[in-house]
């Protein structure tokens, strides 16, 4: 039985158990601009989104319960410059977010056995929202060309 995923960036799901997440933050900025008005407060004209920015903040057991080897693939993924697509909910009410590139992964690992690996690892992934072109290579080409 696999577990509930409630969330995926690109071919990484996150599950109940083993790489899951326990919080998630967004940012969504935008721009105006102020247009000088003589005797009155300054007008705004709106320029548009500037930024769409998400934090997603967890904490692995890798020992007990796996989603190590996730993470590093999310590592590489970022090393590789790919945008992914970024998707949440569940089956009743999914959210499409679209094509996020991976701007940052943070990990604290900790309580270190005496093969010196990493009980516990927290991490921060950092994502923004993506507008480009996306090409199919790398893992998203891989996932791809199986199914085609």
């Amino acid at each position: 039985m696999t577990n509930p995923v409630s969330m995926a960036l690109g071919p990484f799901a996150f599950e109940a158990i083993g790489f899951h997440y326990d919080g998630l933050s967004r940012s969504v900025n935008t721009s105006w601009s102020d247009i000088e008005v003589a005797q009155r407060l300054n007008a705004q004209q709106w320029l548009g989104p500037t930024s769409d920015e998400v934090t997603i903040k967890g904490v692995l057991f890798p020992f007990e319960f796996g989603g190590q080897d996730s993470l590093d693939g999310v590592i590489s993924a970022a090393e590789a410059g790919e945008p992914l697509m970024f998707v949440g909910g569940d089956a009743a009410a999914g959210m499409v977010y679209g094509y996020h590139t991976i701007q940052g992964v943070e990990e604290d690992r900790s309580f270190i056995d005496r093969a010196g690996v990493a009980r516990r690892n927290a991490y921060q992934i950092k994502l923004k929202r993506y507008e480009g072109e996306v090409e199919a290579s790398g893992v998203v080409g891989s996932l791809l060309s199986l199914l085609g």
